[in-house]
């Protein structure tokens, strides 16, 4: 989100925070230094010279109106896959969230794509999508800090202290972890929280409306002085992912049971994305992406051209997708160890598919 580009798996990981300041930071010069004007036919004064004057393009910034209540950055990162996704910003008002964000995108060129995507469905609710401009959005991240439960749809509390600040009563005995990779299993999460004990039907992993893992989940502790206690692993890394841990209510978890919004076990952990075919599909590509940039990516793998699949939309435009056809199902498997690693400056999605799903794009044309 990307969004996303390096940034997603690197040290930094998702530290939106620091990300944002180094926007506000860097002011004029993220989009570099102002190149001189150009004079032509200047008639001799009076009256004054005619000149190219140097007008800098739009910050890349939209704002989304319209959002479920329990929209998830993952699904905002799918609604503008193919884009690359810097920031997303949930906006509150006295500590709740309003439906809206902002979301930056990695050039200004995109915003004219995020636009394309206006009164398009993030499960039942359809999103309304608008220009912004970086002040907007700024004195959006402003308010975010003096909201007390600010940051993001599920925030119940404000980040600005420690867990050893915070009292107890803010904790309930459960903590929201956020940033998981999508593979994560319970497992994981319990060797996560390898200090405290726990077991798999304590754990609750969360999906999107689309029933995919949102990098989310819901832990209940023994009890809330353990729960304090686990915030001590906030910021820490699962793998290459640095997790965030916020304090959440047995209210929030019911009222993720209650929309649907609990991973079925079916669909939980690793097993669940183990490749059966030798087929991938890869989402968030360079729109520029070639198949000789893909084969590189899987350098390891023995690749031809002609089993690399671009997809386009019906305007003949990639959609930044691909399907790759590897010699086995267990090269596949090997290959998703390359999920969330960049492909120039994206970061790239993997996902198990089937010669019909392949076949089914390749017939639609795409």
């Amino acid at each position: 989100m990307f969004y996303r580009g390096k940034y997603v798996d690197s040290g930094d990981a998702r530290e939106m925070g620091f990300k944002r300041q180094r926007l506000m930071d860097q002011g004029p010069s993220y989009y570099g230094t102002p190149g001189p004007s150009y004079m032509y036919d200047a008639p001799p004064p009076p009256p004054p010279p005619t000149a190219y004057s140097y007008v800098p393009p739009p910050f890349p910034v939209v704002r989304l109106r319209g959002l479920p209540f329990d929209c998830a950055e993952a699904e905002i990162v799918d609604f503008f896959h193919g884009l690359d996704v810097i920031d997303v910003l949930f906006v509150h008002k006295g500590g709740k969230f309003t439906g809206e964000a902002y979301c930056v995108l990695g050039y200004p060129l995109q915003i004219d794509f995020a636009l394309q995507r206006n009164r398009q469905n993030i499960g039942r609710r359809y999103v309304e999508v608008f220009r912004s401009r970086k002040e907007e959005y700024y004195k959006a991240i402003a308010n975010e800090v003096f909201d007390a439960p600010g940051g993001s749809p599920r925030r119940g509390t404000s980040r600005a202290r420690s867990s050893d600040e915070r009292d107890l009563s803010e904790f309930k005995g459960l903590l929201r972890l956020r940033g998981l990779p999508f593979s994560a299993s319970k497992e994981d999460i319990i060797n996560f929280f390898k200090d405290f004990k726990l077991s798999e039907d304590k754990i609750h992993l969360i999906a999107t409306s689309e029933g995919r893992p949102a990098g989310e989940a819901f832990v209940e502790f023994a009890c809330p002085e353990d729960s304090r206690a686990a915030m001590s692993k906030d910021r820490k890394t699962l793998g290459n992912r640095y997790i965030e841990l916020f304090p959440a209510s047995r209210e929030e978890l019911e009222e993720a049971a209650a929309r649907g919004r609990l991973m079925p076990k079916s669909f939980e952990g690793k097993d669940a994305i183990e490749p059966t075919t030798p087929v991938l599909r890869m989402r968030g590509l360079p729109f520029s992406a070639g198949k000789d940039d893909i084969i590189d990516f899987f350098k390891n793998f023995s690749l031809s051209e002609e089993s690399i699949h671009i997809t386009y939309n019906f305007e003949g435009r990639p959609t930044g997708e691909a399907f790759v056809e590897f010699a086995s199902a267990e090269d596949a498997k090997e290959a998703l160890a390359k999920d969330r690693m960049t492909l120039g400056s994206r970061y790239i999605e993997l996902f198990p598919s089937s010669p019909e799903e392949l076949n089914e794009a390749v017939s639609r044309g795409r």
